[in-house]
Order: structure tokens, then sequence, then C-alpha cells
């Protein structure tokens, strides 16, 4: 993973990444100064270099010398080989309470220049949107720019956050709508989509998949990636029962087209303790990729990279590789034809499989017997202390927990349970499913049947066992798996790297 590390408090914020001859090209703002668009460079998409910074704040006077908010890159379609950044800025003179639009041009993504000519910085004009700061809520929402080009048609368009003129104060977000008419001029038309309900619509995205168009956008109210599709450009995009793409914790979500692929990186919000108060920490996992389902639902895929990492592969076929954590006896673990049969008829058992892990992928097919609960047990010690993966199969419900004894018990505090993530996806009676696990330094993700349902970054537990649970009822496993996962270095200089709550050992120097 990677994340910004500074003295006390030093974060990485809204992120965009372009894909461009081999390499992925990060760009992200600072936190929390946002004086500056940092640069960093991957050949896979995990393993992060940071170089040259790409722009800083402007000079005092210039429109955008107080702050700079989410950027795009994008190629620019009338200099073949050139790149244009269009970027959020803010003025001191205005106590930053307008937004504003411009751009920056490069020929190599690694030095950028601003646009000096009239066409910028681009200002939302009062047609459709709030313009002024007598306004809803007395600041300029005109940020975040997503440009769009459809080569086949030319149609260029550039999305924003934005609020409409009207309706109750915290329900005008939409996204914003600009055409470009001409190199550099734009024309601002009706919001391209006014769901009516939230305060902003963040981070636009717009793309088309198989035959349809999706706008991806995230919203401040629940912290969730949201999508809405159409079948025609302009819409009306509408929505499905479940239309969130990433649970809580994952926000401001960038598409990256790497070949034949569309990525997803976004950065995920971790809470922190620092001298006694409770801080958030900002991290970009690796990234998903983007599929559709047969009825035209986003799912997201486990990055396939994870391949690469594999040193070690064992598979758990004998019910004797199986350690019974916690001496129930009422359960079972016996060698069937069709897998591996693992039952507690009453109260709970843990079956631990062989190993001490710290970073893997676990995969199986399961099948669900009984009424009662399962799960999996993940960085397991002999305490029981570890990461519980909860898994209601039939309503479709997972939930990740931290559980385990605190360091100094007391009274009612001994123990730490504290519910870390969790999401819905479609249940059934009793399988199959087919899981998957990948914890890998402090990111954890769990799929099934191939979709991503969970995807978190937690320190708890660093390493441990490996198991599944039954509390009431029986699964069998078929085809389990667990590779051991390798840790690359993350950055040339092979620093040494902090967090509030951890320092990494001499010989481990990923960027957490």
């Amino acid at each position: 993973m990677y994340a910004s590390h500074g003295f006390l408090r030093s974060d990485i914020g809204d992120v965009d990444v372009v894909y461009h001859d081999g390499l992925f090209h990060l760009f992200h703002l600072v936190l929390p100064n946002h004086d500056f668009i940092a640069h960093a460079v991957s050949s896979d998409g995990m393993t992060w270099r940071r170089v040259k910074n790409a722009l800083f704040v402007g000079e005092p006077g210039d429109w955008d010398d107080d702050m700079l908010w989410t950027m795009h890159v994008t190629p620019d379609p009338e200099r073949p080989g050139e790149w244009r950044m269009f970027y959020t800025g803010l003025a001191r003179l205005e106590y930053g309470r307008v937004q504003r639009v411009g751009v920056a041009r490069s020929k190599d993504l690694f030095h950028w220049e601003r646009c000096g000519n009239g066409s910028y910085p681009l200002e939302i004009p009062g047609t459709y949107y709030e313009s002024t700061i007598d306004e809803g809520r007395k600041w300029v929402s005109f940020r975040d720019p997503f440009f769009y080009h459809d080569p086949e048609n030319d149609e260029r368009l550039l999305l924003s956050s934005a609020r409409i003129k009207d309706g109750p104060v915290i329900r005008r977000g939409c996204v914003g709508l600009a055409r470009e008419t001409a190199p550099d001029e734009f024309t601002f038309e009706e919001p391209l989509y006014r769901p009516g309900l939230y305060d902003d619509v963040e981070v636009p995205n717009l793309f088309k998949l198989d035959g349809r168009y999706y706008l991806m956008g995230s919203i401040r109210e629940d912290i969730k990636i949201h999508y809405w599709y159409a079948s025609e450009l302009k819409g009306p995009y509408a929505n499905f029962f479940d239309n969130v793409i990433l649970p809580t914790g994952n926000y401001a979500g960038r598409i990256c087209r790497a070949g034949d692929k569309l990525l997803l990186f976004n950065f995920f919000s971790k809470t922190e303790n620092v001298f006694g108060r409770e801080v958030v920490k900002k991290l970009l996992p690796p990234p998903k990729e983007i599929i559709t389902d047969a009825g035209g639902r986003l799912k997201l895929k486990s990055y396939e990279e994870f391949d690469k990492l594999i040193t070690h592969r064992s598979i758990i076929t004998a019910s004797y590789q199986c350690k019974f954590l916690y001496g129930n006896p009422h359960a079972t673990a016996v060698d069937r034809p069709d897998g591996l049969h693992l039952s507690c008829r009453s109260g709970y058992e843990a079956f631990i499989l062989p190993g001490h892990h710290q970073n893997f992928r676990v995969r199986a097919q399961l099948m669900l017997e009984g009424s009662g609960k399962t799960g999996m047990a993940l960085r397991m010690d002999e305490e029981g202390d570890g990461y519980y993966l909860s898994l209601d199969l039939v309503n479709g419900l997972a939930q990740m927990r931290a559980w385990g004894a605190n360091p100094t018990p007391e009274f009612e505090h001994a123990f730490r349970y504290e519910p870390l993530q969790e999401a819905h996806f479609r249940g059934s009676d009793h399988g199959p499913w087919q899981i998957e696990v990948v914890a890998h330094g402090m990111y954890i993700e769990f799929s099934i049947d191939g979709r991503v349902i969970l995807s978190l970054v937690d320190d708890s537990f660093h390493e441990g066992g490996i198991g599944f649970y039954a509390e009431s009822a029986a699964v069998c496993l078929k085809d389990l798996r667990i590779e051991t996962l390798s840790r690359p270095v993350t950055e040339d200089t092979a620093e040494r790297v902090y967090t509030t709550t951890y320092v990494a050992p001499e010989e481990d120097m990923e960027v957490r």
C-alpha cells in the first residue's frame, strides 16, 4: 500500500491514476495543507515510488494561491502525446470560499506548467448552478473535475461536483456538466445528474463499459462510492437496488484504463489514536478491476497482480491438518468425498489450518449445512485473538471484526470487539460459494463468487493462524488452499516506515 508519511500528520488526499507506456502514474493531494499535488509511479499499481511533485499552489495573488484540490489527468485531444491536468484551485483573497478549475499541461507526465491563456480558470455560471457565496451553503461548489472524451463521436465533456440553485440546501448536490466546444472553450449545460438527495456528489467519473454508460461518485453522507447507469451518454441515469460499489471507508474513487482492463483506485480512511485523540489516516489500497454481471451491475474483481506475489502454496485436504482452537466437545472434523467437513453442534469452534501466516491469500469452495453461524478466523493467536470474518451466507452479510484481549484489561474493558467493516451480497440457502481472503500488510480484502465485498485497512493483528469457525452449523470445504504472498519494498529509498501505531522493523520496508 501507499501512504504519505511526514511529521505527525501527513495524508494522501484524493487520487488520480493514469496508465501510460507500461507505467502507472499516481497524482494525489497532500493533506492537511493542500499546497501541492504529488506524483508517484509504479509498474504494477501496488509498489510506488515518489518522483518530482506535479504542481504547487500559485504565487500570492493568483487564483489558486490558497489550496489545490482534486485533479484529473487526461490526454489532450488537440495535442497528440501531450496531457492536460484539470485541477481545483482556491484563492486566499476569498478565504477559499470559491472553487475554480484550471489546467496544467505536460508532454511527459513528469513536468507540468499551468495554462496561461484566457480560458482558465473556469468559473461555474449561475444559469443552472450555485455560483455566488450568497447562495446555499455560502460557498461556491465547482470542484473534482473529470474530463470525458469519446473519440468516436468527439464528445468532450467536463464533469464536476456542483450544486443546483434551488431545493433544500443539503439536497442540492449534482454532477455539473460543461461541453468543450472548441479547444479550451467550455459551455456549461444542465447537470448530467441531480439525485435531489445529497449535499454533494464528489469526485465524479464517467465511463462506458459493455455497451452501457456508468456514472460514479462519492457520497459524504455515508462515506461510500456509489454509481448510476444509463443507455445514453446524457442519461437519464438510474440506479440498481444496491448501487454501492465499495463499503464504508473507501472514498474518492477514480477509474484508470490499463490495457483492456478498467481499474478502480481510491483511498481508505483509517482511524488511529494519536496522543489520546482519534485522527483519520488515509492510505491507497491496491486497485480492483471493474466488470459487469449479466444484469449490468458493476462488480469488482480482486487485482490480478496478487498472483505474481505468490511464493508458496499449501493445499488442505484432510481433517488431521485442523487444530481445534477452543476444544469444544461438540465439534468434529471429518474427511468426506465431497470435501473437508467441519461441524460444531453446540457452542463455538474455530478450526485452525496449518501454518503461521502474515501475508496470504486463502481460497476455497464452501457449502453450508444447518441454520447456524459460520465465518473465518484470520491472524489468530493461541488465545483466539485476531480477525473474525462473520458470514451470514443466507441473508448475504459479511462483517470483519477485530476481537481479542485488551493489553491492559480492566473490568468490562478486558476485551476489544470492534466491527471494522460490513457489506451485503446476494445470499442463498446453502451455496456453494467461492470465497477468497487477501491479507497483505494492513490491507484486508474479502471476495465471494469473484466479487470483492470487503476492502479495508487495519493493523490490529499482523500474523497468526487461518481457519474457519462454526457455531451450531457445519461447513464443507473443497479446493482449500493457502498461498503465501511476498511484500516487496514499495519505495526505492527503502526508508523506515512509521504509523502512529506501528514502527516497521528494519527488514520490512513496505510503506503502510
